[in-house]
């Protein structure tokens, strides 16, 4: 059987301002496009069908017909919840989407209440799909233990936690069988696409591959925005976004991954690549630098090597007119000036690693979190 493994759609994304919703209208019309041409009997979407938990009605309405087009010829359609998205939402698509063919599931539900799905291909094969949707820490590991014991031992809780749910919906696997695993979250070992939200990412947001039975053929991924293999006792694999969701995603290739697979045997994986949305870019340069470059339809990130003046910004523009995020140089921000009463030039950076040393809370992974989420703020 043909399966197509997809994830993290984000519709609804909004990216500094601009609103990419025909970007993903197009994107969505390759995906469906690709389940045609190869006569797919399954399409697995691993969660992050939402960029928001309060998605649009504009977002909706390209998230739901997309859906009901990939049903379209008998095909089974499993849609599970993402960190992005709201799993209450998605239990109130489950029995209407459930009518029409599609298996949601927003919630963890037992092996014999949805969390397996049992059905045939149409190319005969009998199927057993493990579905596990995101799960928070605060769900998997109770408020009360989490008052208790250290961060690593929480984590090792998380994913004891997830790898007894896993074997728990994969105990009905057998040798005839086409045995599945879809889910969304994080395995140690993972390259991040740019986009995600590092917080449910790290710290105690991951679970080891070794969850998965050796009798998996194939576990489809969801939440890192990269497509790749992950090593473990089966094929395991992240499909990546089918758009580059975020600036730090330009090297990612948008896609989705084309699974053939029978009873026995690993799954053969093939990559897809879509190229209907417009590529981003980060350039960097002085303005007179930044006048030779051609940026043409992308979206373009630039960092300006100059001090700032009052109309920069627009200088930019006028150059790039497809620059929708412009940032000085960190060697040029007036922040680098920011004194403390002791004297001497200290960067928020820095100042935030004084704290964190002051209070005895020393941690690179804090630090490296801050990092990301002031360059936001400041982007």
């Amino acid at each position: 059987m043909k399966i197509l493994h997809t994830a993290d759609w984000h519709v609804g994304k909004v990216l500094k301002g601009r609103s990419r919703i025909d970007e993903h209208r197009a994107v969505l019309r390759e995906l469906v496009g690709a389940a045609r041409e190869h006569d797919v009997d399954a399409v697995i979407v691993a969660g992050d069908l939402f960029d928001t938990s309060a998605p649009t009605p504009e977002a909706q309405s390209l998230v739901l017909p997309a859906l009901l087009a990939l049903r379209e010829e008998g095909r089974q359609v499993v849609v599970l919840a993402g960190n992005h998205d709201n799993p209450h939402l998605l239990e109130v698509y489950r029995p209407v989407l459930g009518e029409l063919g599609l298996h949601v599931v927003g919630s963890f539900r037992r092996p014999d209440a949805g969390g397996t799905l049992a059905f045939t291909a149409r190319t005969g094969e009998p199927v057993r799909l493990a579905v596990l949707p995101f799960l928070s820490h605060r769900y998997v590991v109770r408020a009360a233990e989490v008052l208790t014991g250290t961060p690593a031992e929480h984590n090792r809780d998380y994913a004891a936690r997830i790898g007894e749910l896993i074997a728990a919906l994969t105990a009905g696997f057998q040798a005839d069988t086409v045995n599945l695993v879809a889910t969304h979250g994080t395995l140690p070992g993972g390259r991040f696409g740019g986009g995600e939200r590092e917080a449910q990412s790290i710290f105690s947001y991951y679970f080891e591959a070794t969850a998965f039975p050796p009798a998996t053929q194939y576990a489809a991924l969801g939440h890192l925005h990269r497509r790749q293999q992950m090593p473990g006792p089966c094929p395991i694999w992240y499909s990546g976004s089918p758009i580059a969701v975020d600036f730090g995603e330009e090297a990612n290739t948008p896609g989705a991954l084309l699974v053939e697979v029978s009873p026995g045997r690993p799954a053969v994986v093939r990559e897809l690549t879509f190229s209907s949305a417009r590529r981003l870019r980060t350039v960097r340069g002085t303005l007179e630098q930044l006048e030779t470059l051609e940026a043409g339809d992308d979206w373009v990130k630039v960092i300006v090597e100059e001090k700032p003046r009052v109309g920069l910004a627009d200088q930019v523009r006028e150059v790039l007119p497809g620059a929708i995020d412009v940032v000085l140089d960190e060697r040029f921000r007036p922040v680098r000036a920011v004194r403390q009463a002791g004297g001497g030039a200290r960067s928020p950076r820095e100042l935030f690693r004084d704290y964190l040393s002051a209070t005895g809370r020393e941690d690179d992974r804090v630090a490296a979190l801050f990092d990301r989420l002031y360059d936001e703020v400041t982007g």
